[in-house]
């Protein structure tokens, strides 16, 4: 960093696009903290490097804030007992693959959807809420126990982004 402070004033255009796009490209996509470690990703091969080293069991508990449930209902959707959580965030003990993945495909899918929502994150909390049509009347967050229906989810987030309400 401090190499390109002290360099001379001269401005070269296209050195600078060229630093430009590697500064965006590197910066991480997706981020969230837990047990005071940054967990970022931007593609899905980094994405797949944390699941493989797994996430604490505290994240639970950050994702349920950013879903707005109740952390009991996250646990019933990990099939985790409260007691067996509590165990493993005091131990500071890392999730397994399954579940570290499925904390990271939800803090993707509440990123997307507050972008879809102009990043109004109350609409997008009430809408997750609702019985939706073209979910089979059920609501989002019924669907966010298993990796297909998030990605159902997210589905029906890309046809309202794009228009197509079907």
């Amino acid at each position: 960093m401090k190499k390109e402070i002290n360099e001379p004033a001269i401005f070269d255009t296209q050195k600078s696009i060229r630093r430009a796009r590697v500064v965006v490209s590197s910066m991480p996509k997706w981020r969230f903290e837990s047990e005071g470690i940054e967990y970022a990703w931007q593609s899905t091969l980094d994405r797949v490097d944390i699941i493989r080293r797994g996430v604490p069991y505290s994240s639970i508990e950050i994702i349920s804030k950013r879903i707005d449930v109740p952390v009991k209902s996250v646990l019933h959707m990990f099939g985790l007992p409260q007691t067996t959580y509590n165990k493993k965030r005091r131990e500071k003990s890392l999730l397994n693959g399954r579940d570290s993945e499925v904390i990271l495909l939800l803090t993707e899918l509440v990123d997307f959807g507050i972008e879809v929502f102009n990043q109004e994150e109350d609409k997008f909390l009430r809408w997750m809420k609702k019985p939706n049509y073209s979910l089979g009347n059920n609501t989002p967050e019924s669907l966010l126990d298993s990796n297909t229906g998030i990605q159902e989810v997210r589905n029906c987030l890309n046809r309202i982004e794009f228009g197509n309400f079907a």
